[in-house]
C-alpha cells in the first residue's frame, strides 16, 4: 500500500528491485534487441550503437527524492517508488547526425506506445542561459497488441525509457556528469563549462553539414565523361621539346576524392568504391604525382585502359581464383602512363607479370 513514510516506501522499493533483478536484466536485454531490430529493418539512419541498461537502485532513489517526493508530501499524497520511476529500464540509440533524431522518434512511435517525450534539444536550444545536455528522450511500452504476446508475458508490462542522442550529444554527457559542480560557482568557471559545451553543440552542427556539404561535392563534381581539355598540370610541351614549367592544380581542377570518384564510376558503373579506400587512394596517387589534376587522371584512364583491360582477361583467365577488381586496373593504368612515377603503384611480382605480358603482345610499353 502506498503511504507518506519515506523510510518504510524506500525500503520496500530496495526489496521490489532486488528480488526483480534478474527479471528486469532480462527484460532490458529483450528491449534493447527488439529496438536494434526495429531500427536496422526501418533503414535510412546511421547508428553507431543501441544499448541498454537497468537503472542503479541508488539512482531510482536519489531521482525520486529530487523530483517527486517533495511535491507529494507537501500534497499529502501517499506514494510509492516504484511507480514513479519509469525509466527503471533503460535503452539508448546513438546516431550520427541530429536530423536523424526525429527520424528515430518516428520509427519508434510506429512500433511502441508512447507514455512521454521529453525534448532536450528543443529545451535547451530555447534559452540563452545555457547549453546543456541535449538529446530525445521518449517512455515507452509494447504495444497492446504486442502485449498480449505469449513471447512477451515476462516483460509486457514494463516501462523503458528510450533515450536518442547523436555520438557527439552522447560524448558530451559522459562528459557533463564528470563535472561535479556546474551551479553555483564562480562565474569564471561557470562560463567555461559552457564554452566547453558550446564547442560540442558546434561540433555536432559541423559534423551535419560536412555530411551534406559532401552529398552537395558528389552531385556537383563535373562531368569528366567528355574529352579532357588540357589544363595548366597536364603534361606536355612548350612546342620546341621543352617541359611547362609546372603549376598547382587549382581547387576546381585538383584530383580529389569527389573528382575521382565522377571519373572512377564513368569506368565501373557497377563497382561501390567505399570512401575510406578512395580517400587513401587518391592521396597516394598524390603522392605518386603531385598536382595530379582530374584532367591528366581522365585522360590516362582513357588513354590507358583498354590495354588494361585485355591485360585484365589473360590475368583471369591464367588466374582463376585472384581478384583484378577496378582498383587493380587503375593501378596498371597508372603504371602504364609513367612507369617512373607510378612504380609504387604495382608490387614486384605484378609489375614483371604485367611487363611481360606487354612485350609478349607488342603493347605499348610503360613511359
Amino acid at each position: 500500500m502506498p503511504s507518506l513514510d519515506f523510510d518504510l516506501e524506500e525500503s520496500a522499493f530496495r526489496a521490489f528491485y532486488a528480488q526483480q533483478s534478474t527479471s528486469l536484466e532480462d527484460a532490458c536485454t529483450a528491449l534493447t534487441a527488439m529496438v536494434a531490430a526495429t531500427v536496422a529493418q526501418a533503414g535510412g539512419v546511421d547508428i553507431a550503437k543501441v544499448e541498454g541498461r537497468v537503472k542503479d537502485v541508488d539512482e531510482c532513489i536519489r531521482k525520486f527524492v529530487r523530483k517527486y517526493r517533495p511535491a507529494l508530501e507537501e500534497s499529502n499524497t501517499a506514494y510509492d517508488i516504484e511507480s514513479y520511476i519509469t525509466d527503471l529500464i533503460g535503452v539508448r540509440v546513438v546516431c550520427l547526425y541530429e536530423d536523424e533524431l526525429e527520424k528515430i522518434a518516428q520509427i519508434m512511435r510506429a512500433r511502441f506506445a508512447v507514455i512521454d517525450v521529453t525534448d532536450k534539444v528543443s529545451a535547451v536550444e530555447s534559452t540563452e542561459a545555457s547549453f546543456g545536455y541535449k538529446g530525445l528522450h521518449l517512455d515507452l511500452r509494447l504495444s497492446a497488441a504486442e502485449r498480449a504476446l505469449p513471447e512477451h508475458a515476462a516483460y509486457a508490462h514494463r516501462p523503458f525509457e528510450l533515450q536518442v542522442r547523436t555520438i557527439i550529444q552522447d560524448s558530451w554527457s559522459v562528459l557533463d556528469h564528470r563535472i561535479k559542480y556546474k551551479k553555483s560557482i564562480p562565474g569564471q568557471l561557470k562560463r567555461r563549462i559552457n564554452v566547453l559545451a558550446a564547442l560540442f553543440e558546434l561540433a555536432d552542427r559541423e559534423f551535419l553539414q560536412i555530411r551534406d556539404a559532401t552529398a552537395a561535392e558528389l552531385l556537383q563534381a563535373p562531368d569528366e565523361t567528355a574529352e579532357p581539355v588540357p589544363d595548366a598540370t597536364t603534361d606536355g610541351d612548350n612546342g620546341d621539346g621543352s617541359q611547362p614549367t609546372p603549376r598547382a592544380a587549382s581547387a576546381s581542377s585538383e584530383l580529389n576524392a569527389f573528382t575521382f570518384l565522377k571519373i572512377a564510376t564513368h569506368f565501373f558503373k557497377d563497382f561501390e568504391f567505399e570512401p575510406s579506400k578512395v580517400d587513401s587512394f587518391v592521396d597516394d596517387i598524390q603522392v605518386w604525382s603531385p598536382g595530379m589534376t582530374r584532367a591528366r587522371f581522365n585522360a590516362l584512364m582513357r588513354e590507358t585502359v583498354g590495354v588494361i583491360k585485355r591485360y585484365k582477361q589473360h590475368f583471369e583467365e591464367q588466374n582463376p581464383q585472384a581478384s583484378f577488381n577496378p582498383y587493380t586496373v587503375i593501378r596498371h593504368c597508372l603504371y602504364l602512363s609513367n612507369k617512373a612515377a607510378f612504380r609504387p603503384a604495382l608490387r614486384n611480382s605484378a609489375r614483371e607479370s604485367f611487363e611481360a605480358w606487354l612485350l609478349e603482345h607488342g603493347e605499348p610499353r610503360p613511359h
